[in-house]
This record gives C-alpha cells, structure tokens and sequence, in this order.
C-alpha cells in the first residue's frame, strides 16, 4: 500500500467532495477573521488609544473589543440554534458571509487614512466596536451553522476524522491568517482590510458550490421549548457538559492572546512583524497536532488526555507572561527583524500551547457530534457557541480589565493558574470524562 493510500484510508473523510468543499469554506472563512481581528486590534492601540506622553496604548480597549463581540454571541445565540434547526444551513452560511463582507467593507472605510480629518479618534473607536458588534451577532449564526452541515456531509462513523480536518482547516486559516494581517499592516490598514473582504468573496464562491441540504427539523415549536430543550440537553450529558465548562473556562482564562498587542509594542517591542508572527503561533502549533492527529488518532483515554491537554495549556500560558523576564535584546537578525530570547520564548509557549488547544478541540468536537441527536445539532451549537465561542471574548475582556488592574504580566500569570484549578474541579467532578473512550464510542 502507498503512502497516500494509507493516508487515505487513515482519512476517509477526505474522500467525500462535499466535505473537501466545506473544508475551502470553513479555512477561507476563518483566514479573513483572523487577519481582520489582527489588524483591527493593531489599529485600536497604536492608532486609536496610543498616548504619545506614556508611549503606550489602551489594553482596556482591546477588552472592550472582546466585550462588544460576546455581549451579540451569547445573546443571539439563544434563538440562533433554534432558527438553524428550522432553516437550510448553507443558505444561512451564505447569508453570515456576505455580512461579513459589509463589516469588512465598514471597517475599511473607518481604516481610511483621511477619515480622521472629519471624525474623532474616539467616534472611530466607538464604529468599531459596532461592526464588532455586528460580527458577533453573525458568529453566533455561523458556528451553529457550519457545525450543522459538516454533520450532514459525512456519514456518523467518519465524524471523529472529520472533526480532525475541519479543525486543520481552521488552525491553518487562524496559522496564516494573523502572519499576512501583520504584513499587511506595515502597507496600511485600508489595504489590510480590503484584503481580507477579497478573501471573504473567495469564501462566498466557495459555499455557493456546496448544494442546499435537507432539513432534519421540520415541525415548529415554540421558540421557548426549543431553547429549553437545547440547554435541557447540554446540562443532562455530563460528557457535553464538562467537555464545554472545562473548555471554556480555559479559554476564560487563558486569554493570553488578547493581550499580544502590549505585548509586542511595550514588552517585547517587536513590531506589527513580531505580532503577526506571536499571534500565529498558537495555529502554528495547533495544525502540527492536528497533522499528528490525521496520522494517530485518538483512541483510549481521551477525557484523561483532554484534561492534561488544557493543564499544558495553562503552564505555557504562565510561562509566557513571564516571557520579557527572559530578555528582549537582538540576538540574531532576520530580514531586518531582530529576534530576542523573550521572543523566541513567547513564540514556543504560544505554539506548544496551540498544541494543547488542537487536541482538547477534537476531543470536545467528537463528543458533540457523537452524543448529539441530528435534530438538535443546531441548538446545540449554540449552546457551545455561548459556552466556547463567547468564552473567548469574555477571556479578552478578563485579560484587558485584569492587565489594567494588576499590570499587564500578573494578569496572563494570574490566568494561567486559574486554567489549572479548573482542570483541578473537573477531574473530580466529571468521573465520566475521566473513562471517555471515544475508541468505545466509534464501535
């Protein structure tokens, strides 16, 4: 048997045509909102809330980015399940997309260098965090979306390898897509910013190719019930349920990431080049686990594997709060970007804990489509979106109100550790997390 034939055989969801084209929609997707939220967060500190006399940016405003994104997540995702139950998924992608696009098209325009001849740095700031607004509203109908109709392209005994490469194609546009917003940077923000709505149509042309799909739930119910029944659902499986609190405070508190712009301006001083690079590495760490992965799935033990997973994610995530301490003069010079060993630290803890991440993601995954019935993956979705999703943002707000408190390196340190005591609770609280198999699972 050839190389690629066992690899094939290894990932047989590759096989099906539909999946390999939800896969183009979900990396390209995923590419633009990284490099989005990388530009947008580089403009807001050293453009919107730089002081010129303390040569430092806001990191509250980059919390309050965070905040005006998961205030629309958590509360669009209350109804969002119930109407992507009742509706034709890719129809509804379709629709996220092209809202995308004109957020991309609004950001532009308040990117626009002569823009600040006629409005405030302030009234800026405030139109963003209304397109953020936006953009949180729209992720709260995609995620339930996407993950309602990759469940639909493949059938149930291929879901753990499809949750496998749905995550690469994320990792990957999450990997490239901070590395180009960072280059982008240096050729302008109103560039930057058109880039990403050009790679957000490729995404549009790219899900119209994916033919409507039928829909499981067809009769209505009372919006209540159906919400109710979503939440019933998630807090009745104690697998579901820990698998989300375990992921979603980690995220909570591990927000390091939100933090990279202070980081790269004030502690490293490393530039939008250094920045692209940090904020690229947690992908770059996630599609190398992923990649291993593919080639070794995960059989026994997973819930024991997934918890030591987010235990290794709050020890890099301590470790790199530390990361100025280690020291930030040039040691070698690349291309004009000179490297320190502060950054080098900061970049492998970023990447190992990219890799502690990856994993956990495909064990939750597996455990959400495998334990959910077909006709409450939409609802169900959005429970995850209100648990992982938003815990993202809420982690950038802890992060940005905590670094503005306490100082910038006690707030990721402090993060860190609580990461720890949470996967602490969980391992006596969850038994049957502990004895999850999903090898048992698949048979």
């Amino acid at each position: 048997m050839s190389a690629a034939t066992s690899f094939l055989v290894k990932n047989q969801a590759l096989n099906y045509p539909l999946f390999r084209k939800f896969l183009v929609v979900r990396f390209s997707v995923i590419l633009a909102l990284n490099m989005q939220s990388t530009i947008i967060g580089y403009f807001v500190y050293n453009n919107l809330t730089w002081n010129p006399a303390t040569q430092h940016g806001d990191p509250l405003a980059l919390g309050m980015l965070g905040l005006w994104e998961v205030i629309p997540a958590i509360g669009f995702s209350l109804f969002s399940g119930h109407i992507v139950d009742l509706r034709e998924k890719k129809t509804l992608i379709v629709q996220c997309v092209i809202g995308y696009l004109l957020v991309a098209g609004f950001f532009t325009f308040l990117a626009w260098p002569s823009l600040d001849l006629h409005l405030s740095k302030q009234y800026v700031l405030w139109f963003i965090y209304a397109g953020t607004f936006i953009g949180g509203a729209l992720r709260a109908f995609l995620g339930p979306s996407s993950f309602a109709l990759q469940g639909m392209l493949i059938p149930r005994e291929l879901y753990a390898n499809a949750t496998t490469w749905s995550s690469t194609s994320w990792q990957i546009g999450a990997l490239i897509g901070p590395m180009f917003g960072g280059f982008l940077i240096l050729l302008g923000y109103d560039t930057a910013l058109i880039t990403v709505g050009v790679i957000e149509l490729i995404s549009l042309v790219a899900i119209m190719r994916i033919p409507k799909q039928a829909i499981m739930q067809k009769e209505k119910e009372p919006i209540m019930k159906s919400l109710t029944e979503g939440l019933k659902f998630v807090f009745n499986t104690q697998l579901v349920l820990a698998a989300l609190s375990l992921d979603m405070f980690a995220v909570l508190f591990g927000g390091a990431v939100a933090l990279l712009p202070v980081y790269a301006s004030d502690i490293l001083n490393v530039g939008p080049i250094g920045y692209g690079w940090m904020k690229s590495a947690p992908a770059i760490g996630s599609v190398i686990a992923l990649l291993i992965l593919s080639l070794v799935p995960l059989k026994n033990k997973a819930g024991v594997k997934l918890m030591l997973c987010v235990a290794g994610f709050g020890v890099t995530t301590i470790v790199f709060g530390y990361c100025g301490f280690f020291g930030t003069g040039t040691i070698i010079n690349i291309l004009g970007f000179g490297i320190s060993w502060g950054f080098i630290v900061a970049f492998l803890m970023l990447l190992l804990g990219g890799m502690f991440d990856a994993v956990s993601v495909v064990i939750r995954g597996t455990i959400l489509q495998l334990y959910t019935p077909d006709n409450m993956r939409g609802r169900v979705a959005a429970v995850n979106t209100m648990f992982i999703s938003s815990s993202n943002e809420l982690g950038a707000m802890e992060s940005g109100i905590t670094a503005k408190w306490m100082g910038t390196v006690p707030a990721v340190v402090f993060g860190g550790c609580m990461t720890l005591v949470v996967v602490g609770v969980t391992y006596f609280a969850a038994p049957m997390l502990r004895m999850l198999s999903l090898q048992e699972e698949k048979k």
